[in-house]
């Protein structure tokens, strides 16, 4: 191999690998369970560690812990074993640790129960990354364990998985390298693979991964990868002549990720990370925590409001009815005493007609408390559909941002202070989410199977072209996200994608789709939000008119 001027070491032999270039490349290990894949990951980490570059590992398997025993690491995650537990809420906190203040950081995602709040975790933290290092672009390495998890070959990418293609083909320039890590290399998304500036190919059996190796490095080593030892792999790299034959030095630090045996271990003396740094994470969990109260709170508020406004409606529906029975009494009693001289009846006429009155009274009265709850539920509404969204404070802040780098100003305590105010906006604006909302399914399959969404097809189709139309909503659902006109003229085996517009136009008249273009490689998806108003603004309209119907 080639030896720019910083070099970490990673084989018995003495094998380096350029450190500038390790930091900040697109990199692939791989290798069947138990051929040294994770060693190889944990010997290159150890090395930046010892070399003082701070990294950011996506654990998947609670496996890296161990890099404690030598070195000060935040491990974040779900799990009992974290040094604290975290969520989508520390991810700017996380990069900001990472990145500014040169903290590597163990991002423990194993403990999770929900996927989701995994992947939502990896994604905002990575997204976060991204955005600082526009501005910092300092070398850094995002090593992802699993990584066919979040781009995978088959199948669409969903938002986490775009974030990490995203890093790949766009971080190096700003400085942030990413490291994927698989045993199944044919389930990885062949593009990070054959872009990759440095992959290290471990031993592997499989058919199907072996013949990615026969593609990549060519068919002498599709069979020889199967008889490598453990530890030991094929090393291709963009600053070297060729393939090298490498065996990896073992981790110095204790290897949480091994195979559990019959013997015991103990468990090593893990370094413990600063407390100032702990605490700071602490208190973004114990906002998170009001923030989530104060929802609960306003979502109890809200629904006793409605329960209660029931409640008065029916009241006020028996109101009427005994209205309604009183005034037929009267008029019952009136037509038999009229004439006769007998005052039993008027006597009788005069206590039901007081008692009609104070019904109605009593009536006004229950509609009044009525339209006092309802302008109070109206009040909660409109203060959540005024409110600045997410997206509007984040531009904000970072054209603040822009404005103090184009001057050269520093923001300290001004920007200490227009932070907090940042910070008590969303908190806001957390405590007023979701309050209205109508319930919506987000899967794809789902929202097909929406009964607007198949009125709206059906009627695209007779607009449109029932082929073409068919054709995009199929293409969408098979790659689970946005597909291309190119790619859903393959689906159906036709050479010109022109005529894909045919089922995209009529579609999109109707709020199913969003497109960004008319090119063939311009994307197609469903516009998920769109129905989402659509069916708000219709519960909305249904329950005015049940109120109008009731007075």
């Amino acid at each position: 191999m080639d030896t720019p001027d910083e070099q970490i070491t990673v084989g018995t032999d003495g094998e380096t690998l350029p450190t500038v270039d390790v930091l900040t490349g697109r990199a692939f290990i791989t290798g069947k369970s138990g051929s040294g894949k994770s060693n190889t990951a944990s010997v290159v980490l150890e090395e930046l560690l010892e070399a003082g570059y701070p990294t950011l590992i996506v654990d998947t398997d609670g496996e890296y812990y161990g890099l404690k025993e030598q070195y000060e690491l935040l491990h974040v995650g779900a799990d009992e074993q974290c040094d604290l537990r975290v969520g989508p809420e520390h991810a700017e906190k996380l990069a900001t640790l990472a990145l500014e203040e040169n903290v590597p950081l163990i991002l423990d995602v194993s403990g999770f129960l929900d996927e989701d709040d995994a992947n939502d975790l990896i994604r905002e933290t990575a997204r976060h990354l991204f955005a600082k290092e526009k501005r910092l672009k300092k070398p850094f390495l995002l090593v992802v364990e699993e990584i066919h998890e979040y781009i995978p070959e088959g199948g669409g990418l969903d938002e986490t998985g775009q974030m990490l293609i995203k890093i790949g083909k766009r971080g190096r320039k700003h400085g942030l390298g990413i490291c994927g890590i698989s045993q199944r290399p044919a389930d990885v998304k062949k593009d990070f693979i054959t872009q990759a500036n440095w992959v290290v190919w471990h031993r592997l059996t499989w058919d199907n991964d072996t013949k990615v190796v026969g593609r990549v490095l060519g068919s002498d080593y599709k069979d020889a990868v199967a008889d490598l030892d453990d530890g030991e792999a094929f090393v291709q790299t963009d600053w070297g002549d060729g393939v090298d034959r490498v065996q990896f030095k073992r981790k110095r630090t204790f290897d949480a990720g091994a195979t559990p045996g019959l013997e015991d271990f103990d468990r090593p003396e893990l370094k413990s990370i600063d407390e100032d740094l702990v605490s700071e994470l602490e208190a973004i969990s114990d906002r998170e925590q009001r923030r989530q109260d104060r929802v609960a709170e306003l979502e109890q508020r809200l629904e006793d409001r409605e329960q209660r406004i029931d409640e008065l409606e029916q009241e006020l529906e028996n109101a009427r009815d005994m209205s309604d029975m009183a005034e037929q009494f009267t008029q019952a009693m009136l037509q038999q005493g009229g004439g006769n001289g007998d005052d039993a009846p008027t006597e009788k006429v005069n206590e039901l007609v007081a008692e009609k009155n104070r019904l109605e009274r009593e009536l006004s009265e229950r509609e009044d408390r009525i339209d006092a709850l309802e302008s109070e539920v109206e009040s909660l509404r409109s203060e959540l559909a005024d409110r600045p969204t997410v997206d509007d404070l984040e531009t904000a802040r970072e054209a603040t941002e822009r404005l103090a780098d184009a001057f050269g100003l520093e923001t300290g305590d001004d920007g200490d202070k227009w932070r907090r105010k940042y910070e008590a906006a969303q908190d806001r604006i957390a405590e007023l989410e979701d309050q209205t909302a109508v319930d919506m399914p987000d899967d794809y399959e789902a929202f097909v199977d929406d009964d607007y969404v198949q009125e709206a097809i059906e009627e695209a189709k007779d607009e449109g072209s029932p082929k073409y139309t068919c054709a995009v909503v199929a293409g969408i659902l098979r790659r689970g996200g946005p597909t291309t006109r190119q790619e859903i003229a393959r689906d159906i085996d036709i050479q010109s994608d022109s005529n894909i517009e045919k089922g995209i136009k009529p579609l999109a008249n109707r709020g199913i789709v969003t497109t960004d273009g008319s090119g063939p490689d311009k994307e197609v998806d469903f516009d998920l939000e769109n129905v989402r108003e659509i069916h708000e603004r219709q519960a909305r309209k249904e329950r005015t008119e049940e109120l109008m119907d009731r007075f």
